[in-house]
């Protein structure tokens, strides 16, 4: 099977199945809608290198979701490691949605829902590391994953020219060489988890003082409470509201903002779930501080781009709807494979990373 696969020499009428089953072969399993009405083109070109799978991407603009139905098709635990060459990419994970501009790094976790949306044509390098390589712990993984890391600095800085490098000349390293370069650009990328992790943690003296990580836990215990606001976290640490907003300067996120960024993260996990006794929107809300159902649907949407039932639906559908998402036409994934080469509102938090070059547009 030719490592190059390609729209150019398949019938347009095919294409978008095509690239379908395109995306799915070197990259996992997605559903995939294609912005615009032009005809749509694009390539990958795909190899191993030791343990890694490598990709270069180069399409015009559409939209990818992946959602519980495709990691169950698809369980491996992957971490995907992209850089943005051209174009733009928008990556919705956990909540969170920050943009990638070229030269940027971003990452995300294969095993959880995500949204990747490129408005544009673009084109980006993808290596995907499996989960069991990586010799760091499920907390620290998620301080990198859903995030964007600028290349100008730190181990960001180290590791583009190297993920570049493997993804262009992937085709002429020997097997120990490849072996070599994977087990680099692996402990490369957790030396960056690690420095992401640190600088979460040691970002300044508010971020060092190890009162704002107790206030955050208190958050945490307490989102089902509709009562819990910067005046009763404030009470509940015998402080004044004015000395706690001013402990979070520095986080990049207000005490309410924080507070509503978690549980809209929580009521999204909540609702991806599948199962058939599955809870109401309405009691997943309750359950996690919304009073009002009206205003909780309106900053859902806010952060999320879709409304609760939208969501839900989204999350747990292997095909969702939508009058240009793809469909698969009558033929196998190796006759078309084979074809030779030729989202200051409430509900959003601001930028709180020091390596993020693109902002946090969704909470």
């Amino acid at each position: 099977m030719s490592p190059v696969l390609t729209t150019a020499s398949v019938p347009q009428e095919h294409r978008l199945a095509f690239w379908r089953q395109a995306v799915e072969h070197a990259l996992v399993p997605v559903n995939i809608v294609v912005r615009g009405d032009r005809p749509f083109e694009g390539s990958i070109v795909t190899h191993r290198v030791g343990a890694l799978r490598v990709s270069a991407v180069a399409a015009d603009a559409y939209r990818v979701s992946r959602t519980a139905a495709h990691i169950t098709r698809s369980p491996e635990p992957l971490v995907a490691i992209a850089l943005q060459t051209s174009g733009t990419t928008v990556l919705t994970q956990d909540g969170l949605q920050v943009i990638a501009n070229p030269d940027d790094l971003f990452v995300w976790d294969t095993t959880r829902p995500y949204f990747l949306d490129f408005p544009e044509r673009f084109s980006t390098s993808v290596v995907h590391i499996p989960r069991h390589m990586l010799g760091v712990s499920d907390e620290e993984l998620r301080s990198a994953t859903g995030n964007v890391f600028s290349t100008a600095q730190g181990c960001a800085a180290v590791l583009k020219p190297l993920l570049a490098t493997v993804v262009a000349s992937a085709q002429v390293f020997s097997p120990s060489a490849a072996t070599g370069l994977a087990n680099g650009l692996n402990d490369i990328f957790a030396a960056l988890v690690a420095e992401s992790t640190e600088g979460a943690e040691t970002g300044g003296w508010k971020a060092r003082n190890p009162f704002a990580r107790r206030v955050r836990d208190h958050i945490d215990d307490n989102l089902g409470d509709p009562a819990l606001s910067p005046e009763s976290v404030a009470k509940a640490h015998h402080i004044s509201v004015r000395y706690l907003h001013r402990v979070f300067e520095g986080e990049g996120i207000t005490i309410s903002r924080l507070i509503q960024r978690r549980r809209l993260e929580e009521c999204a996990r909540e609702l991806a779930r599948s199962g058939r006794t599955a809870p109401t929107v309405s009691s997943i809300a309750q359950r996690w501080g919304f009073v009002n159902p009206t205003h909780f649907s309106r900053v859902f949407r806010s952060a999320y781009g879709l409304p609760p039932r939208e969501w839900r639906s989204m999350c747990q559908s292997t095909d969702a709807s939508g009058a240009r998402t793809v469909r698969t036409v009558a033929m196998s994934p190796p006759q078309v494979l084979g074809t030779p080469a030729q989202p200051d509102t409430a509900g959003h938090s601001k930028p709180s990373s020091a390596h993020a070059s693109g902002a946090r547009v969704g909470s």
